[in-house]
């Protein structure tokens, strides 16, 4: 089951990135882009078709995708012999634009399409992620649910040993009063005990009279809860019924979860200075810490091995819905190559038009992103490196759900 719940999260990651991808591709083509490939993994090809002008396929290294836009870049001066990142950039973009007019590719170039066309295009992938990581938790939330503690009693527990207290064995509390399994609580000195949240409250006074109702009739029984470390216990196990949340607590999860996921962010490179710290002592690892799609596979073979198959389903589709909206809120990022670094770009050029539109200017030539390739490239290399401490810590140091 372990590594039944690894492949179920890879084929659920896999889905994610397509959808990520389609994201772009959708309304690029809307829009009239040179939309030349979408691919799904990288490597050899396993299967290929063409539509449209885009050839659709699949790769065999399923790690990963990308839609190929052609026109990323605008033309522009190369100077001398020996060109620079900025002017490859360039010179490759236009060279890939050459090809696809040789080869009857008809479109609009992504440097010459309207801003807000841009924002739709470079914003379609991470939104995908957002809608997948909103749709699953409401999944999770409405159509699963989640098991809660009820009043209703289980088992009784029959000793104290078996409650893990140290000591001479004694009678549990519930076991001395005769509570039985079925019998539901519905009073704690007088006080009507709702849900167990509540009961747990109640359980603080000692000692009590605990009303019972056993298959219809209504029972008095003296109880003295025992005083824990854990704290008030009686000795008993609620029965556990399966609930379901509304479409408002599903929506209120998604957006926590959100919050959670750009706290994370802001807090990764303080969290990336301790993980590296505790790997390079004995420190313990912090439970709340990052991972990497390495301990995030991990856990998912964990959460595999729980007993009940719904508490399975639900825990790798919560595990795919934080993965979507951390892809979200990453992509967004302004730095390229992420999206939110086309985003700024994006952005920029807009300011650039209507500034020059307020002041009844000609309309300025488009944003040199090419200018941003060395800021990429430098990205990219955080990046790698980012992901090797990571996964070097859930290899070392892995976490463990139980």
């Amino acid at each position: 089951m372990f590594l039944l719940g690894i492949l179920a999260l890879i084929v659920g990651l896999i889905i994610s990135v397509a959808l990520h991808e389609l994201g772009h591709l959708m309304p690029a083509k809307k829009f009239g882009a040179l939309v030349p490939e979408y691919w799904v993994g990288f490597g050899p090809t396993l299967y290929q078709r063409r539509v449209g002008g885009t050839t659709y396929g699949i790769k065999a290294i399923l790690l990963g995708g990308y839609v190929r836009i052609l026109g990323m870049f605008p033309p522009g001066k190369t100077a001398g012999h020996r060109r620079t990142l900025v002017e490859e950039a360039r010179l490759q973009s236009a060279e890939e634009l050459a090809a696809a007019r040789r080869q009857g590719l008809t479109g609009t170039p992504f440097y010459q399409l309207g801003t807000g066309q841009k924002l739709i295009i470079m914003l379609g992938g991470p939104v995908m992620n957002l809608l997948l990581s909103f749709i699953l938790t409401g999944i999770v939330v409405t159509g699963i649910g989640w098991q809660q503690p009820t009043t209703t009693v289980s088992d009784v527990v029959s000793t104290t040993t078996e409650l893990g207290l140290t000591g001479d064995s004694a009678p549990t509390p519930a076991s001395s009063a005769g509570l039985q399994a079925g019998d539901q609580i519905v009073a704690w000195d007088g006080h009507p005990v709702e849900d167990w949240s509540q009961l747990q409250t109640l359980m603080e006074t000692a000692p009590s009279q605990v009303t019972v109702d056993r298959a219809g009739q209504r029972l008095e029984l003296d109880i003295t809860p025992l005083a824990t470390d854990q704290g008030p216990k009686i000795g008993i196990f609620p029965e556990l019924e399966r609930v379901h949340g509304t479409v408002g607590q599903a929506a209120s999860a998604a957006t926590g979860l959100l919050t959670g996921t750009v706290q994370a962010l802001v807090t990764l490179p303080a969290n990336l200075w301790e993980l590296t710290t505790e790997l390079a002592t004995d420190a313990p690892r912090d439970p709340a810490g990052a991972v990497s799609v390495v301990g995030v596979a991990r856990l998912a073979g964990e959460v595999s091995t729980v007993s009940s198959g719904l508490e399975r389903v639900s825990m790798l589709l919560s595990l795919l819905a934080s993965l979507n909206m951390a892809l979200f809120v990453f992509n967004l990022i302004p730095l390229p190559p992420l999206d939110g670094g086309h985003v700024a770009g994006a952005l920029w050029g807009g300011v650039r038009n209507l500034w020059a539109r307020l002041r009844r200017q000609p309309r300025p030539a488009p944003v040199d992103t090419a200018k941003m390739v060395p800021l990429s490239y430098g990205v990219f290399l955080v990046l790698i490196v980012m992901s090797l401490i990571l996964m070097a810590a859930d290899i070392i140091k892995p976490l463990e759900l139980f």
